[in-house]
């Protein structure tokens, strides 16, 4: 009989799982797709889609709730206004997994996870903001 087998515990104490699972779900509202490994995807996708269940059903409870399992508003507010509103009529399934061969150094399966009708835009919004600081700082470091 398969008794306490009810999740996945991948290897780690319970507050980095939590912390693990937190940054995963925050990375993939913020930038609609990530790379890691299969049994981390598999491990995030339900949790994924219940937030999103949570966004479409707009009310105060369902807010908190949302910004107490992200710890990060703004990804909160992207479920409640961008994600909700893409995904309304549909019944489930939000994200889906592709698997994407064998990692070089360990040979673990390694998968992407990414939303349904993703934007593509969404990863390339957050590099140019990075490119631009860093550009900042070599100006900065040039004139010092």
């Amino acid at each position: 009989m398969r008794h306490k087998l009810g999740y996945k515990k991948l290897n780690r104490t319970s507050e980095h799982r939590k912390a693990l699972i937190k940054n995963m779900l925050n990375s993939l509202i913020k930038y609609e797709q990530i790379i890691t490994t299969l049994p981390k995807a598999k491990l995030i996708k339900p949790q994924a889609d219940k937030l999103i269940t949570l966004g479409k059903k707009k009310n105060l409870v369902n807010t908190r709730t949302l910004v107490s399992k992200l710890q990060d508003k703004d990804n909160a507010n992207k479920i409640l206004n961008t994600l909700s509103k893409r995904y309304e009529k549909r019944s489930g399934g939000y994200t889906r997994i592709i698997k994407a061969g064998f990692r070089y150094g360990d040979n673990s399966p390694m998968a992407v996870i990414e939303f349904v009708d993703r934007d593509v835009e969404a990863k390339r919004k957050f590099k140019k903001k990075k490119e631009k600081s860093s550009e900042k700082d070599k100006i900065e470091q040039k004139t010092a």
